[in-house]
Formats: C-alpha cells, structure tokens, sequence
C-alpha cells in the first residue's frame, strides 16, 4: 500500500510539474524596451504575444502602459500586444517642449515603425483617442481600425476662452488638489473607491508641466484641428464608451462616416478598468469585425 501511495503521489507530482511547464509556456513573453520619438525622447513600451492584427495600446490623460494590464494577457494570446508610454508618462522621456497631440502621435509612430508592424489596430483611452487619431494620419496604410476608450464623444464640443480659464486656473494655482478633485469626478457611486484613490494618486502624482501642456495640447486639438485629421484618416472607427457622458454618434458620423459607438453602462472613464470583461469581449468583437473590413477591401 505504502509503495502504492507513493507511486500516485509521485505521478501527481509529475502530472503537476508537466501543467505548470505547459501555463508557463503558453504565457506569452513579455519585451519591454524604447524607441526613440522625432523629438528624441525614449518611448517606452512592453509588447507581447503574436498573431495580426498588433493592438496598439494607448493610455490617457497622466496614466501610463499599466492601466491595460486587464487587457494585455488576454488578447496576446492572440495578437502581437503594445502598451506604450507616451513621452512625460511612465518611464518614457520628459525633454520636450511642447505637450501636443501631434507630438504624442509621432510617440506612437516610432514604437511602431521600430517593431515594424505591418497591420494595427489602435486603441486609445481618453486624451488616447486623440493620440491615435494623430497616429493613424502618419501611418494610414498600417492601420485598419481605431478604437476610442470613453472619448471621442462629440467631434463638434469646442471650450470657449471662459471654459479654458475656468479649467485652468485652479490647475495652475494648486495642480494636485485640483486634479485629484477632476479625476473623482470620472466615475460613478458605485465605483471602487480603492480602485478610484489608486488612479486619483496616479494622475495626481503627474509632472505639473507635462499635465498643463497636454491639457492645453488637448484643448487645442479639439477645437481647431480635429476636423482636420478626420478627413485624412482612412481606417474605421468605432468607440467603446460608458455611458457617464453621452455620446453623439449622429454629429460624429457627420465627419468620420464610419464612426459607431458601443455603449457599457454602470461604469465610469475607465470602463476598460472597472468592468474588464465586458470590455474585453467589446474589443475582440470590434478587432474582427476591423479584420474583416481590411480582408473585404
């Protein structure tokens, strides 16, 4: 009996040993390195996974690569992955002048031109989606869909120079507090409040200066220059937003005609956070439904 008992157990063992063996390499290896923008800032960024299209993977507003953590292992197992650290976020360079959307467009397009991706998919949250708006007018023959993170709401909201000032101010005169105040404001009653201080912490902790400029590069892009790039961007666009601020598919589609919108409720600005998921299961829909729009071309 006792032989018995330590031949199963040395077989539970074994079969044990071998499952691990098999996770650990169904994992998909993560590279984390830097590409260097027009500018000469270090762009850094992790990738993993293989398979086309490449996610292409952009974080907002004073966030970093780490706010897609729900979402990088679950689609490397079936594409190429990216998060990238847009220049004055994460570990990425701070010498730069002027915090444009522009600039933070060539960020994007360095990263990729260094991994030379053939085929991507975009997707940004927040400030994000204007970031790949800006990148998929540099690189339109790469990219065969964007997708906007809660943002891209309304293509026609322009801040009048009262709203500028009634914004700014108090960010200039006490940026911490008056961020972690704005930040609260992106989610709902029902949001939870450790995930909520944890992201107040992060976007609060931002270089005042780099969180000035890109608000004001923000700014500038939506009311002067977004309908602009529209009409030089080819690739569909479809936007996966909570419904904490409205969307105006009608106005949007009036510029950018294939523009739709999914729509999570019960969740705040950042929805891909809160309710994984749903989001996750969204994305991969909308990635092959962009597959196959690019296959029927």
């Amino acid at each position: 009996m006792n032989r018995f008992l330590k031949f199963i157990l040395l077989s539970m063992s074994i079969i044990l040993l071998i499952i691990g063996c098999a996770k650990q390499e169904e994992e998909p290896a993560i590279i984390v390195d830097s590409a260097i923008s027009a500018d000469g800032n270090a762009i850094h960024y992790q990738v993993q996974g293989q398979g086309n299209p490449a996610l292409i993977f952009i974080h907002g507003w004073s966030c970093d690569r780490s706010y897609w953590d729900a979402q990088l292992p679950y689609f490397a197992q079936k594409y190429v992955v990216v998060a990238i650290d847009l220049a004055g976020h994460g570990d990425s360079g701070l010498d730069r002048k002027e915090w444009t959307m522009g600039a933070f467009g060539e960020d994007v397009d360095a990263v990729v031109n260094k991994l030379n991706l053939e085929q991507v998919v975009l997707v940004g949250h927040s400030m994000g989606g204007l970031v790949i708006l800006e990148a998929a007018r540099r690189m339109s023959k790469r990219v065969i869909g964007l997708v906007g993170v809660d943002t891209l709401q309304n293509f026609e909201d322009k801040l009048t120079q009262e709203q500028i000032d009634d914004w700014f101010t108090p960010l200039r005169s006490n940026f911490v507090e008056t961020t972690r105040n704005f930040v609260r404001t992106m989610f709902t009653p029902n949001s939870d409040p450790a995930l909520v201080e944890k992201i107040v912490a992060d976007m609060s902790s931002a270089p005042q200066e780099v969180g000035l400029g890109a608000l004001e590069g923000y700014v500038d892009f939506h009311n002067d220059e977004i309908i602009r790039v529209l009409q030089e961007v080819q690739a569909p666009i479809t936007c996966i937003n909570s419904d904490h601020y409205p969307t105006n598919v009608e106005a949007n589609q009036s510029y950018a005609p294939s523009y739709k919108a999914v729509i999570m409720s019960g969740v705040g600005h950042f929805n891909m956070i809160e309710d994984p998921e749903t989001f996750n299961r969204l994305l991969e829909e909308t990635v092959q439904e962009f597959v196959q729009k690019a296959i029927s071309r």
